[in-house]
């Protein structure tokens, strides 16, 4: 009996003793788990803090990769502009150069023109002065020179080449075609148009239809004295009626109708001749 409750008690402090090794062991473990889930918690709030990091670092890289991006697109732009830039700078040299060459061969064209312009005037101006110098004694109411236009007029008037309703020339129209005739003689360079006019008033005289037919049979009288006269080439010669169409004044009074009644030498201008002084200018030029 005393040896059964020797056994009892000693298996009693043995589960004592496991008991209380088992409650330190558990305490020292429930400290370490403890420990390690506040480190775990202090790692995770770490690693959640980096991942924070790096989504905003990937983020900025991003923004820069963008503004890099962005960066070299602009600057292929400028390079490709830069390089436009200096094909049409190179293209505007060349294009002004043309257009001054241009300018220079337009300013020697217009000179040229003057040039000839000038030398036409000059002849023109040296007939006047002959074609005055011979009938500078003529009356001013029977012979007009002027100059239109570039063009010599001759106006000569009916009472002084034919009698009324007549394509006679009359003796005394001879001796002035005779001085224009000794002038045209001299510039055989020349040609002219001999024109008839009339005034309005209807012709009653038998062989003549009317007064488009008076004024063609007066210029071609004045034509014919010309050449069988006084020697003039008729290839340089064209005769023309008028008839009263272009009259000088209106046909209202005697005076005026009077003044209608006219002959008109027009010299001619040489436009072959003209162009022909502007070609061999541009030529001497070249």
């Amino acid at each position: 009996m005393k040896k059964m409750k020797k056994i009892s008690l000693l298996i009693t402090a043995g589960v004592l003793l496991a008991s209380c090794v088992s409650q330190k062991k558990f305490s020292e473990l429930e400290a370490l788990q403890q420990n390690t889930k506040s480190l775990l918690d202090t790692a995770t709030v770490k690693l959640n803090s980096c991942n924070d990091e790096k989504e905003a670092a990937l983020a900025s890289l991003a923004s820069i990769q963008q503004q890099n991006d962005f960066l070299r697109a602009n600057n292929q732009d400028l390079i490709n502009n830069i390089g436009n830039l200096t094909t049409l700078s190179q293209k505007g040299a060349e294009n002004l150069e043309m257009s001054l060459e241009s300018m220079k061969e337009k300013d020697i064209r217009i000179q040229r023109m003057q040039d000839a312009v000038t030398k036409k005037d000059s002849v023109t101006l040296a007939l006047v002065t002959s074609l005055k110098g011979v009938l500078g004694n003529m009356s001013d109411e029977d012979i007009e020179i002027n100059v239109e236009k570039g063009v010599v007029y001759v106006s000569i008037s009916d009472k002084l080449l034919f009698r009324s309703g007549s394509y006679t020339v009359t003796a005394r129209a001879k001796e002035v075609l005779g001085k224009v005739a000794t002038v045209v003689n001299n510039k055989p360079e020349l040609e002219f148009m001999v024109e008839g006019h009339t005034d309005n008033v209807p012709i009653k005289v038998d062989g003549i239809v009317d007064n488009w037919d008076l004024s063609v049979k007066r210029a071609t009288a004045v034509v014919r004295i010309l050449e069988k006269d006084f020697g003039v080439a008729p290839a340089r010669m064209t005769a023309a009626g008028r008839s009263f169409y272009i009259p000088v004044a209106d046909n209202d009074t005697a005076a005026n109708r009077a003044k209608n009644r006219r002959t008109r030498i027009v010299v001619l201008p040489k436009l072959d001749q003209f162009y022909d002084l502007i070609e061999q200018g541009m030529s001497a030029a070249k």
